[in-house]
């Protein structure tokens, strides 16, 4: 029997405070059993993350709204936080459990003040899709327009603050917070704001208008274009546009050609929104994208959007130029001014960057055809993410460019699921040359 969903902000805190509870209790006992032990027993303590972490990871997910979203984010910051939250938080990126049709119908009516019957033709009760804060359903508008309707889970934005605080809270009475009070407060303000905009609707419609603006001459992008009189803060209606989930991208109908080429815009819309306009499309995950045989891609879902400032931009480009000039004297200069150094620590030796600069230049290391299908960089980073321990007082969370780095992970994702083969190096020195 499916769960009544917890919607009043009231529920909500209860049910997180007892999450809080729960995870603090069982961090105290696994402290206390290890003061009886002679040494460290790394199984048990792995074990009790896992049975922490698990739990955590429920109650984010049945809860949605902010706490699903920061878990999604967390699930992707390994660096920070114990292998086994890390790996429990993983499910909350798999789609999330719809919302009753009857909560949906209600907000729908609340927020745009007319009767769906009257609103549209037909409201279809299976959702299109189902995330963290919000559902899509497919309609049609009496005029005939074939629209997606995008809906806000109640009370998700009146609770985003206490939800965030209490996530903190557990985190940190479960001793799974591996950083100071300075770098968390500056990461859940970054989030919070990334949030609050996100749960703004309208705001998303701006979004959506901005980047159909910069990709005006990319007719290979197609960005769906905002129906404003059935839009408000919760409920956003756009035109249906549709195209190929990334697991529909099969030899039948896409060759490698196409793949390929498909790779390559890839890469130039990641580029130009960092290095042209300095704006980039924060959630690049597979449910966020599709494509043509055309080789067209569709980008959905611009609630999450970054405006960078032009000197992290500036930063981050010197830093990879440093990098892929093995310059590390000077890539620790501008990791301190990118806000991923701590400056007042000494240098960082040259071997710990020089293993970090060998393992992720590979797909840019030659002008060969890199296949990304085949790539297990990611299995080399999950190998060394142990490493980073030794240097935990060095670095802090770079609140400013942390969207750029899930933005860059997000679309490797992408490349090795599609299976593109493509040499981007020449690609990104021009884009390095063109900044500077």
């Amino acid at each position: 029997m499916a769960k009544k969903p917890v919607t009043s902000r009231s529920g909500r805190f209860l049910k997180l405070a007892g999450m809080t509870a729960s995870v603090a209790g069982q961090y105290a006992g696994q402290r206390a059993r290890r003061m009886f032990r002679s040494e460290n027993d790394d199984g048990a303590q792995s074990e009790s993350y896992t049975r922490m972490a698990g739990q955590i990871a429920d109650t984010l997910g049945e809860l949605k709204g902010a706490v699903m979203k920061v878990g999604q984010i967390a699930s992707q910051t390994q660096d920070f936080l114990p292998k086994e939250f890390s790996d429990a938080l993983q499910t909350l990126q798999k789609e999330a459990p719809p919302m009753p049709f009857p909560v949906i119908v209600a907000q729908i009516e609340s927020e745009l003040g007319q009767p769906v019957a009257e609103l549209f033709e037909y409201l279809q009760e299976k959702p299109y899709a189902a995330a963290s804060i919000g559902q899509v359903h497919r309609a049609r508008l009496h005029d005939g327009t074939d629209v997606i309707v995008k809906v806000q889970y109640p009370g998700v934005d009146d609770s985003c603050d206490s939800d965030l605080k209490q996530l903190r809270m557990a985190l940190k009475l479960g001793g799974l917070l591996r950083m100071p009070k300075e770098a968390v407060d500056q990461l859940f303000g970054e989030i919070r704001e990334r949030l609050k905009e996100e749960l703004d609707y309208l705001n998303e419609a701006d979004n959506l208008r901005l980047f159909r603006g910069f990709h005006q001459h990319d007719n290979w992008v197609i960005i769906p274009a905002v129906i404003d009189s059935h839009s408000t803060r919760r409920v956003l209606t756009l035109e249906l546009v549709e195209g190929d989930h990334v697991s529909d991208v099969t030899p039948e109908r896409y060759d490698q050609d196409t793949i390929n080429l498909i790779g390559h815009r890839i890469f130039t819309t990641m580029a130009d929104q960092l290095f042209r306009f300095q704006c980039i499309h924060g959630d690049p995950h597979a449910g966020n994208f599709a494509y043509r045989p055309d080789g067209s891609i569709i980008m959905y879902d611009f609630g999450c959007v970054k405006k960078l400032k032009p000197e992290i931009v500036e930063s981050y480009r010197k830093a990879l130029v440093a990098a892929l000039k093995e310059d590390y004297q000077a890539l620790d200069r501008h990791l301190i001014d990118l806000g991923a150094r701590v400056e007042s620590q000494p240098a960082v030796d040259e071997a710990y960057y020089a293993m970090w600069r060998d393992i992720l230049i590979v797909p840019f290391e030659q002008d060969e055809p890199y296949d990304f299908a085949e790539s297990d960089l990611h299995k080399h980073v999950a190998a060394k993410t142990s490493t980073v321990f030794k240097y935990l007082d060095y670095f802090k969370p770079p609140v400013e460019s942390i969207f750029i780095d899930r933005m860059i992970a997000g679309h490797y994702w992408m490349l090795k699921r599609l299976g593109v083969q493509a040499a981007f190096r020449s690609e990104l020195e021009k884009y390095l040359d063109v900044a500077s």
